[in-house]
């Protein structure tokens, strides 16, 4: 099985006191070695700029020492990247990010079967989350 890996997932890993910390934890250390991960380098920005603010160096290292050499890492090219700024764009709306509708267009053109989440997003886009 594969699964998508976001943002809000690494950010609750290395938080302890994020509300998601538990289970995402859980999650991992029950799925994270026999689960394909992936992610974007789009993904691994967002989240060492997120990681590097909110929890400081040490976060940031963890992030990088542990759970960026636990994924596959896909570089985006141009064609995903401006294929997802389209559909971001014309959807119109605030909420969600570029980065999201990346994601989104990795996972189906990728055929990954679930995103490790607490995104919203992702299921409203009819893709399956866990935890």
């Amino acid at each position: 099985m594969s699964t998508l890996v976001d943002t809000s997932a690494i950010f609750a890993l290395l938080d302890s006191d994020d509300s998601n910390h538990t289970p995402a934890a859980e999650w991992f250390r029950r799925e994270g070695r026999v689960q394909q991960l992936v992610t974007h380098n789009y993904v691994v920005v967002e989240s060492a700029a997120l990681v590097h603010r909110r929890l400081g160096i040490a976060a940031s290292r963890a992030l990088f020492d542990a759970l960026i050499p636990a994924m596959d890492i896909v570089f985006v090219d141009e064609a995903t990247h401006f294929s997802a700024a389209r559909a971001w764009l014309g959807l119109g709306k605030r909420h969600s990010s570029l980065v999201d509708w990346v994601s989104f267009e990795i996972v189906r053109s990728r055929s990954l079967d679930q995103a490790f989440t607490f995104d919203d997003d992702f299921a409203e886009q009819g893709i399956a989350v866990v935890p």
